[in-house]
């Protein structure tokens, strides 16, 4: 098929409307791939396009917002409270030991079993590692090089994702004192790896 040439008020429409159709946060790779495949666009008329799509909706009810997997539209976090309403299904609560082995898993990646049950004090249950790896917010990355071989685990791009991140750095900081705490537990070496 040819080449064809496009407006620039013709890309950002016809970018505009394969983010709001897509089901899933689409990438400029995957954008340049299906519905930009045989339009003549250069990067930087696909970045402008975006950023005049992110400007349009600055003051909206939905943003374009930019996810580890790409683009998406989303409604405004303020909003939820009325928007919520709009579904029968609750969000499902998660327990403080889940939210905690996720926080560990997020902030101190590739992180073992072993090492967040240090940091935790207790037993990690099987049954948060599973619904963590199922929800496909947590992945086995590779295997600790000591006695017994643990699982290290790390976040995946869902996780980053449902939490609308792009990346690791947009985490909120940890508070100088827990960061140096959590750091002089695992660096502990009267406490050995569980094998």
């Amino acid at each position: 098929m040819a080449t064809r040439r496009i407006s620039d008020e013709q890309l950002v429409e016809l970018i505009e409307a394969a983010i709001f159709v897509a089901d899933k946060p689409l990438s400029k790779k995957r954008l340049k791939e299906t519905v930009l495949q045989d339009i003549a666009v250069s990067n930087v008329r696909v970045d402008k396009a975006l950023n005049s799509i992110f400007e349009h909706y600055q003051t909206r009810g939905i943003r374009l917002v930019e996810v580890a997997t790409g683009f998406r539209f989303q409604a405004c976090a303020s909003l939820s409270p009325w928007l919520s309403n709009l579904f029968q299904e609750k969000a499902p609560k998660y327990s403080r030991a889940t939210l905690e082995t996720l926080a560990l898993i997020a902030y101190r990646q590739p992180i073992t079993r072993g090492e967040i049950e240090q940091v935790r004090g207790v037993t990690v249950s099987s049954n948060i590692m599973k619904s963590l790896q199922e929800r496909e917010w947590i992945k086995v990355v590779g295997y600790k090089e000591v006695p017994g071989k643990p699982a290290l685990y790390a976040t995946t791009k869902q996780f980053l994702d449902y939490f609308s991140l792009s990346g690791l750095n947009m985490l909120p900081k940890l508070p100088e004192q827990h960061s140096v705490k959590i750091d002089q537990m695992l660096n502990d070496p009267s406490v050995r790896e569980p094998s």
